[in-house]
């Protein structure tokens, strides 16, 4: 391809809009447009490099079992009425109506769809496994889209769906894609891990997500140096630790605490560590059966909730703290909230660390006022008790107990164990040898191949621009002629581009009438792996530069050798992807 006809408009500023970096260079190598919030073109160099992550997942999707298809990306409601995510999916779900008023949603995901398919067409064990899978676009309404590609209302994401007779089978399937996934991003050319993962609006239990280790990254990942060990903050468990256990029991007294809202302003105040306080926070909660309640949840004073285990031990559809009116509603004052003598009909969840607390503080219920010397089963007991705590960097490994240690991630895929979740509702079922009859038995997993681009970014650039692995780059090399007015020079470097061509190596030509410093400065920031450069010492002692990306390495070659060389260097490093 020749520079001059490529359609990458190129900008010098960073767009203002732009917070993380792939989302800055993304913008200013010209691979994407927005045309409106969190919904982007992939202008030529984008497409190229989107083009060759979905090969590589095609590739390694076929050779794990799987059969690319085509599904629609917009469903009719009552396939998922029928599931019963329309009411519970939440207000990421695009709803649409057709011109006769007829419910439809935007796909956000294919779980109905497929599992509908297999019902009417698959009817015996003999059928089994099956491992359909598409590249398609989804789209999921978000509320504050952000970070270019990374959190989207339109974006193109590969799902699988694997259907088995039994939980063994599942398995197989389970650990297939696991590999799978393991040779995708590596052969993208990330740095990742797999950890466990909370399953969110798919359901099912049994999930690990796909991590590309940044520092840009949404999600937080605590992991264990002393074993293997590695998992989301959002279902990490916490081992739980009690406080005071060796101490008798003492008299609960009530003490005035003047101003003291907060765990620091009630610790400072009376001197007590923030690990012998227990914080009281409410939460308004809506349950799937759409009834409404506020509920009191327990966590010791140096810890955090984390509402996604939360959500999910209340198996509810939405919570939210509380108002200052809501809490004043059940007879408690903002800021002082605690267990003791809590209005009747209030459900307490605790977290399992309360009940190892031995005389701890906690909220008096009332303005300026605080228990000391509290203790769980005498002055107050739990509806619920059960791990809401969020782990963080330093809480002991569940595995082996060594301090957990903490990075951040971007999620680039992620695959999940559903069992029978949408299978037994659908109907979904085969006949096994004995004629009997039986849920089939489902998986899912998914890849953001927008995120994937956008995490090979975040991890492969510099000052410069962008730093493509050479198996997902748009271009493979550039040939840089420095002088456009040297028609001797010019010639030369139009051979050697069709030479290239001819080897079938992706090369660009930069054939434009630009100062050099220009065309260097765009195929950094455009990030070819490989840049061959003519200038004087070509005129003047047929030599020319071979430049890479990555490294830094220069080389000077004799021209006649330029393309074997540079043949031969695009297949050492494409070789390190496979």
């Amino acid at each position: 391809m020749r520079m001059s006809e490529i359609y990458a408009p190129t900008l010098r500023e960073t767009p203002s809009e732009a917070e993380i970096i792939s989302h800055q260079l993304m913008m200013k190598a010209g691979l994407i447009r927005k045309v409106a919030a969190g919904i982007y073109t992939y202008l030529p160099l984008g497409w190229r490099s989107m083009k060759k992550i979905m090969q590589i997942i095609r590739e390694e999707m076929d050779a794990a079992g799987g059969q690319e298809l085509f599904m629609p990306t917009v469903h009719p409601a009552e396939l998922w009425l029928e599931s019963g995510r329309w009411q519970i999916y939440g207000a990421e779900l695009w709803r649409v109506k057709d011109r006769h008023e007829r419910d439809f949603c935007l796909a956000p995901t294919h779980e109905e769809v497929i599992t509908n398919h297999l019902r009417n067409d698959i009817r015996s064990y003999k059928q089994l496994p099956q491992r359909p899978y598409q590249i398609q676009t989804k789209f999921r309404d978000e509320r504050r889209p952000r970070f270019g590609l990374m959190r989207g209302r339109e974006f193109i994401m590969k799902d699988l769906y694997s259907f088995d007779r039994d939980e063994a089978g599942l398995e197989v399937s389970y650990q297939l894609m696991h590999r799978a996934y393991s040779n995708i991003f590596r052969r993208c050319g990330l740095t990742f891990r797999p950890v466990e993962a909370d399953s969110g609006a798919i359901g099912g239990k049994g999930s690990h997500e796909f991590m590309a280790l940044a520092g840009s990254g949404e999600s937080e990942i605590v992991y264990c140096h002393n074993c293997d060990y590695a998992a989301s903050d959002e279902i990490a468990p916490l081992v739980p630790h009690g406080t005071g256990r060796d101490e008798e029991l003492r008299t609960r007294r009530e003490v005035e605490t003047p101003d003291c809202k907060t765990v620091e302003d009630v610790a400072r105040y009376l001197g007590v560590a923030s690990n012998r306080m227990l914080k009281s926070m409410c939460y308004w909660v809506l349950h799937k059966d759409e009834s409404e309640e506020i509920l009191l949840a327990l966590i010791r004073g140096d810890r955090q909730i984390n509402e996604i285990k939360l959500k999910n031990t209340l198996d509810c559809l939405e919570l939210r703290f509380a108002t200052e009116e809501e809490v004043r509603g059940i007879g408690m004052e903002p800021g002082y909230c605690g267990p003791v003598e809590l209005k009747k009909g209030i459900r307490i969840v605790a977290d399992a660390e309360a009940p190892l607390m031995v005389n701890h503080e906690c909220g008096g219920g009332r303005k300026d006022f605080h228990y000391l010397d509290v203790n769980f089963g005498r002055d107050y007991t739990a509806d619920i008790v059960a791990d809401i705590a969020l782990v963080e960097k330093g809480c002991p490994c569940p595995l082996c107990g060594q301090p957990l240690d903490s990075t951040r991630g971007i999620e680039v895929g992620q695959i999940f164990k559903l069992h029978t979740k949408y299978s037994s509702v659908l109907g979904a079922r085969f006949v096994d040898e004995q004629g009997l009859e039986h849920d089939m038995v489902m998986g899912c997993y998914g890849i953001g191949v927008g995120r994937t681009m956008g995490a090979v970014i975040e991890q492969h650039h510099d000052e410069n621009g962008v730093v493509w692995p050479i198996s997902v780059a748009p271009y493979q090399v550039c040939v840089v002629p420095v002088n456009d007015k040297d028609q001797s020079l010019m010639l030369k470097a139009e051979q050697i581009y069709q030479a290239l061509l001819k080897r079938h190596i992706e090369v660009v030509l930069d054939d434009r009438h630009e100062r050099p410093g220009v065309k260097f400065n765009d195929a950094d920031l455009l990030g070819f792996p490989i840049r061959l450069t003519l200038g004087k010492k070509t005129s003047e002692y047929g030599l020319v530069e071979l430049r890479l990306r990555e490294s830094g390495e220069v080389r000077e070659l004799p021209i006649d050798e330029a393309v074997d060389s540079v043949y031969a260097m695009v297949q050492e490093l494409m070789a390190q992807y496979e």
